[in-house]
């Protein structure tokens, strides 16, 4: 049974490495230049150790049973977020204010970031499986028996199933899917890609010297630009690291990129002292340029989180051939980690 995997994300990897350990011959084709899709990281240019990460962060295990039991089963490790000591909160008065803030129960990082969850799925998947740079333009029903990925080189891959792990959005509005009725064109559009419009900044130091101030590393601003920030360092201590999500617009972010890098430095020397001042490295991750993750629908609308979509976006076409997998289709936590390895789980469950 030959299966293509359409888009090389957390939820088509779980497909693939799933469908692989029962046997099936998967190939997995992918618009982008590098796999993970959402999933990204800063990594040491020398030891290409994952210093921080640009997309997702944070897993529940304690009440994600489907994360917990595929750390379990890729043997990846956790650890726990830390919140020891004050948060900085801006925007309340003329000087910032030290208060302790409750962390979420439950809240840990994955040793290596979510990137290991990526490359421990791509060491069961094979590289020789994967195809990057690979846009697909259609995927079209081709007689009783195959299906045909046709790519956007005008190659065809034929199929005798076929998983598409690409945003909904994305996939209503850049693959030719001439099979779909209307209302499932409707419910591919209705559905928000988390994150697509968002900004994260990551921005490393020697060490994280808040910690000997009493900081946690946590920011709540209402003046910002980073609205919301933590200590990213990794479980090694070095380098600090703190991690923030951007409160400007998109549109403000295009037009003055050096002066969002800017005030972000001022911010956190603002927050934690002149040390601050003066970072190893800053980092902004703007989804909203990234058009296999941003469409102009999800730009056009106030950014919200997916809920459980409707049923059709989790049943099978093309007479039980073609599944969707993408975290924000899944009915558990749709727009997580979580969300992405159940839907996975589920469409190569399904296929098999």
């Amino acid at each position: 049974m030959n299966i293509v995997v359409v888009g090389a994300g957390l939820s088509g990897l779980t497909v693939a490495a799933t469908l692989i350990g029962a046997g099936a011959n998967v190939q997995i084709v992918e618009a982008d230049t590098q796999i993970g899709g959402r999933i990204r990281a800063v990594r040491d240019p020398v030891s290409n150790r994952v210093l921080a990460d640009l997309g997702p962060t944070w897993v529940w295990p304690k009440y994600q049973p489907v994360v917990a039991r595929w750390l379990k089963r890729l043997g990846l490790q956790i650890f726990e977020q830390f919140n020891d000591g004050d948060a900085v909160i801006t925007g309340y008065g003329p000087v910032p204010l030290r208060q302790s803030l409750p962390g979420q129960d439950g809240i840990v990082r994955i040793v290596g970031g979510p990137s290991a969850l990526i490359d421990a799925l791509v060491t069961r998947i094979g590289h020789a499986n994967i195809r990057t740079s690979a846009p697909v333009s259609a995927i079209i029903k081709d007689g009783d028996q195959n299906i045909v990925v046709r790519l956007a080189s005008g190659e065809a891959i034929r199929a005798d199933k076929v998983i598409l792990s690409v945003p909904m959005r994305v996939a209503a509005t850049t693959i030719h899917l001439p099979w779909a009725p209307k209302a499932l064109l409707d419910a591919m559009l209705g559905t928000p890609t988390w994150m697509a419009t968002q900004a994260k900044a990551v921005v490393l130091y020697d060490h994280p010297f808040w910690r000997e101030q009493g900081l946690s590393g946590r920011i709540a601003s209402r003046t910002g630009p980073l609205v919301e920030a933590h200590d990213h360092t990794g479980i090694e201590g070095a380098p600090g690291a703190v991690f923030g999500f951007v409160g400007w617009s998109p549109e403000q972010r295009s037009n003055d990129p050096q002066g969002l890098r800017r005030a972000i430095v001022d911010q956190l020397a603002h927050c934690f002292g002149t040390a601050a001042a003066s970072p190893l490295d800053l980092v902004v991750q703007d989804w909203a340029v990234n058009p296999r993750i941003a469409t102009d629908l999800d730009l056009s609308q106030p950014a919200d989180h997916p809920t459980v979509g409707p049923g059709m976006l989790r049943q099978s076409y093309l007479d039980g051939r073609l599944r969707f997998a993408v975290s924000e289709a899944s009915d558990l936590s749709p727009g997580l980690i979580e969300g992405a390895l159940s839907i996975g789980e589920r469409a190569a469950s399904d296929m098999l």
